[in-house]
């Protein structure tokens, strides 16, 4: 490795590529800064800049008021930053670093709202490129005021409001709303939370129906492992090589998928295909989507919990855990396979393609990222795994319930003098839990009541299976399952999960 003693900045090694950004014009709209989009839709982006078939640029903002930190450091590097991606490509080891320059515009929108309008009405905007995670389509009533919207949905439907005013309701003026939320289904789920603002607020009928016939909300599914910033010492080996430092580094695998519920007439407005990427305009995105969301992200949703109550920190240590390792493998084959109505053969062949990426050896996708969120990714990646054994009358298999019983326990949770939400795991480390706060709020008063009334356990576990509210049904209805997850639960506070 030859070092640098000399550290320039991301910046001044690509005064070119922040001087072709300033001359595109801004065609997508993306409120999202997180490590997925910077390492999926935004290097793809930059695929097609590269190779000559996308002139525009992209407009970045936060969803979330809490995201402004990573937002300034973004604008700080002129919206430039480094993709490495690594790990097994047809068998063979790659390893690829690109600098991505897609960023025209970098700002924080509950700072800079009337920027955030400038764009919505400008005639040059095609796209709104979002992820803001399952629980930000959430629709949630919201006053409609002077100032910034906070949910994602409202935002979207004030901007869209803006523009329809300012284009007088052109037709040709509406959005292509492309979501990578993980959500079957996520553009109706985000049309439909746009239109319940729209009524909220009084919106015209006229706008209802222009938003409705003249906006394309298209479903799609994602599919990428995006590791983000790698561990301190492989950055710093990184930046002496490199001569410069990046804030924003982020790794990511070879393999990616978008599966996107549009015609062909799309790869026109985006040539995605053209460019090689693996990229499917398609009618029936169902079998993408339940064969990604119940197989890949149900084993990381079940790995997430257990995982961090026992001190394992990644992806690929779990793998390599004497039991977990093991345990995961057999859930997805024997539990969560046979609850999918595709061929076996074709399903067992994605398992073992997801396992093989799950250890890829160059990523270390930290445990902690994942449960970010888990009670909706729980909801939307392993319940719908319980429902089928449910509505079968049958018993749902123990590895399944395991994942309930360790969610449960790892959001065993209270407030600390900060006001963050934080466990305790097994061997006494404490973690911190980034969720939904109404459902933190839930979950705690839910143990803490419990504490409060010397309650049993299993009272415990029917009082949260029962709460509506936080699952959509009441669990603690489905046969068994209120005293198989008590009875798991106390298995794994005392270390003892292996039956």
């Amino acid at each position: 490795m030859t070092l640098s003693n000399e550290m320039t900045t991301l910046s001044e090694q690509n005064k070119d590529v922040i001087e072709s950004l300033k001359q595109s014009p801004v065609q997508i709209l993306q409120i999202g800064e997180g490590n997925f989009l910077r390492g999926f839709a935004d290097w793809m982006i930059h695929v097609l800049r590269g190779q000559g078939l996308f002139a525009g640029s992209v407009a970045v903002t936060q969803p979330r008021p809490s995201g402004k930190p990573k937002i300034e450091q973004l604008a700080g590097q002129d919206g430039l930053y480094t993709l490495v991606t690594q790990g097994l490509e047809d068998g063979e080891t790659v390893m690829r670093k690109e600098t991505i320059g897609v960023f025209a515009h970098v700002f924080d929108p509950y700072s800079e709202w009337q920027r955030l309008i400038e764009l919505a009405v400008s005639p040059d905007l095609q796209f709104v490129i979002s992820n803001t995670t399952e629980a930000g389509l959430v629709y949630r009533p919201e006053e409609l005021t002077d100032g910034p919207i906070l949910s994602y949905p409202g935002k979207l439907a004030f901007l869209l409001h803006e523009r329809y005013q300012a284009f007088q309701g052109d037709p040709s003026k509406g959005l292509i709303l492309l979501p990578c939320e993980l959500l079957e289904r996520n553009g109706d789920v985000l049309k439909d939370a746009v239109l319940r603002y729209a009524k909220d607020w009084r919106f015209s009928a006229d706008f209802c129906a222009w938003v409705q016939e003249h906006n394309r909300f298209l479903n799609s599914l994602v599919d990428r492992i995006v590791t983000g910033y790698p561990e301190e010492s492989q950055a710093e080996s990184w930046f002496a090589e490199w001569g410069y430092r990046d804030a924003m580094l982020c790794t990511a695998e070879p393999y990616h998928l978008w599966a996107i519920e549009a015609g062909a007439e799309m790869e026109a407005l985006l040539p995605l295909r053209k460019a090689g990427l693996n990229v499917h305009w398609t009618d029936d995105l169902a079998p993408f989507q339940q064969r990604k969301v119940r197989i890949l992200n149900g084993a990381h949703t079940w790995m997430a919990p257990i995982g961090l109550l026992h001190g394992v920190e990644h992806v690929r240590a779990l793998l390599e855990h004497p039991v977990l390792g093991a345990k995961v493998r057999d859930i997805v084959q024997e539990d969560i396979l046979p609850t999918l109505p595709y061929e076996e053969e074709e399903l067992k062949s994605y398992a073992a393609t997801v396992f093989d990426r799950f250890g890829n050896p160059y990523i270390r996708h930290r445990l902690a990222d994942i449960a970010m969120n888990s009670v909706s990714k729980f909801k939307t990646r392993l319940l719908p795994s319980f429902a089928y054994y449910a509505a079968a009358g049958k018993q749902i298999p123990a590895g399944l319930t395991l994942s309930l019983a360790a969610l449960l326990c790892y959001y065993n949770v209270s407030r600390n003098e900060d006001g963050v939400y934080q466990g305790v795991s097994l061997n006494g480390e404490t973690y911190a839990v980034r969720d939904d706060e109404k459902s933190l709020a839930r979950i705690e008063a839910h143990w803490e009541g419990a504490r409060v009334a010397e309650s049993q356990r299993d009272d415990l576990v029917k009082s949260l299976l029962a709460d509506v509210e936080l699952w959509g049904q009441d669990l603690s209805e489905w046969n068994g399952l209120t005293e198989a997850v008590a009875r798991q639960m106390e298995q794994l506070e005392r270390g003892d999960f292996h039956e």
